[in-house]
Order: structure tokens, then C-alpha cells, then sequence
């Protein structure tokens, strides 16, 4: 993403991805992402927490629920807009992850980034900025899809007639590559997004240098099931056996 606010793609969709995310009760940030976030941030009263690239405030509201002073942040002007409209009473910035000027040093004590490094394309100045604004010991927490699985064209389901069984097709994973998506597919006049795609090496290297040390790590599966036909049973198990989502946890040494 570039610095500029008008540049990101994701203004375009803000009004889509608004409305998906608060009308879908069975969407992936409701019944995966966000029971697991909840769980592992354990928000709570006196709590400071900063929601970088957060979109609508989708995340950002939940986290607040719990009493914790919550403080949300994005390079799209237009879902900062939105996130105002939906919660008066937090503070939201537009602003890049690579440069949050709203936030002092030390001022947080945890950062969420939701489905969101993908999409940025200096990671290591985004890590370095974060770092900057926690305490000692304050946590970054990590969502985004598993980069050992879900790699955009480099990656596809695949079924084995023979043996009965679904596997996951990986082409290529320890290089770095970029790629244009479409935001919402199915959509001719969609806009689209680019998505840089690392290693677990990558992300390890990037934050060991931006002063974190990984914590904990997590992978989630997907809530969906397949309907009736002679292939659900190897959908549903590799659904539960290939990794949707990857969880990372980092503390600021």
C-alpha cells in the first residue's frame, strides 16, 4: 500500500465490504476470526489497544465492548468514514500502518492486524511502526490467511479420483511474490487489490528485527461445510486438516 490515502484500492469497496461484514452472520471474521481474537487479546477495562488497517472498526468495536480504551486506524479514508458513522465513541485515523503520527511511543499496550499484512506492502516498516507505538512487552497479534497453503496463484484445491481424497496444490512458497485480486470476485466492475504473499521465514525475520519475539501461534480451519454430493466427506476433512488462517503472536522484547 502507498502512503497515500486516495491510492488504496479498498475505498472503492468500502460501502461493499461494510455491509457484508455487518449483515453475514456466517461469515469467516464472525464465526472464525473473531471468537479466536477475543480469546487469545483478552481485552478488558484499562487495556489500550490499537486496531492498525481496521477496516470499518468491525474488530475495533468488539475490542471495545470489553471497557478496554480502543483506538482504530486505516489508509482507506472511506472505511475510516464508515467506522465513524458506526461507533461515535471511538477514535479512528486514516492513516498507513507504516506511519500512525496519531500515536505517541509506548502509548498501547496491544495491536491487532486483521487480515490486513497481505495487503501491505512495506511489512517491515509496518512492524518497526508498531513496535514504536507499544510498551515493553506489549503484544502484536497477527491474522491473516497461512501463507504455507493459501498463496494466491500458486496454491489450488486439487481431488484425487482414485484414493477419494482432497488435497491442497502448492506451486511455489518461499518466494515472495505479489498479486492483483479481484476485492469481491463474481463481480465484473470489481475493484482489485494487491496481495504480497511471504514465508513464515519472512514474517519470523521481519519482526525478530522490529524488536518482537514470537509468542504464541495458531492455526484456524474453516466453519464451513460442503452439502450433499459424493465429495463432501473429503471437503469437510480437508477442511478441518489444511489451516484456513494463521495466528501469529509477537512481544515487543
Amino acid at each position: 500500500m502507498k502512503n497515500n490515502p486516495q491510492d488504496t484500492s479498498w475505498n472503492a469497496a468500502s460501502e461493499w465490504y461494510s455491509t457484508y461484514l455487518e449483515t453475514t452472520p456466517d461469515s469467516y471474521q464472525k464465526q472464525v476470526i473473531l471468537p479466536n481474537l477475543l480469546r487469545i487479546l483478552e481485552s478488558k477495562k484499562g487495556m489500550r489497544i490499537l486496531d492498525v488497517a481496521c477496516g470499518q472498526g468491525f474488530f475495533t468495536r468488539e475490542f471495545a465492548k470489553s471497557g478496554a480504551t480502543v483506538m482504530g486506524a486505516d489508509l482507506a479514508k472511506d472505511l475510516i468514514a464508515q467506522a465513524k458513522k458506526l461507533s461515535t465513541n471511538i477514535p479512528y485515523h486514516v492513516a498507513p500502518a507504516n506511519k500512525l503520527e496519531f500515536a505517541k511511543n509506548e502509548s498501547f499496550d496491544a495491536a491487532t492486524m486483521v487480515l490486513a499484512i497481505q495487503n501491505i506492502e512495506d511489512m517491515q516498516a509496518a512492524f518497526a511502526e508498531v513496535s514504536r507505538v507499544l510498551r515493553p512487552q506489549g503484544r502484536l497479534i497477527l491474522v491473516l490467511m497461512h501463507p504455507a497453503f493459501r498463496i494466491p496463484e500458486r496454491s489450488s484445491w486439487g481431488f484425487d479420483e482414485a484414493a477419494k481424497v482432497q488435497y491442497r496444490r502448492v506451486d511455489g512458497y518461499l518466494s515472495q511474490a505479489s498479486s492483483t485480486l479481484l476485492i469481491h470476485p463474481g463481480k465484473s466492475n470489481s475493484p482489485t487489490t494487491i496481495s504480497y504473499h511471504r514465508s513464515l521465514q519472512d514474517f519470523s525475520k521481519a519482526l525478530h528485527k522490529s524488536g518482537f519475539a514470537i509468542t504464541r501461534l495458531e492455526e484456524w480451519i474453516s466453519h464451513k461445510q460442503s452439502g450433499k454430493g459424493p465429495r463432501q466427506s473429503a471437503e469437510n476433512l480437508a477442511r478441518k486438516e489444511i489451516p484456513m488462517f494463521l495466528m501469529l503472536e509477537a512481544s515487543k522484547r
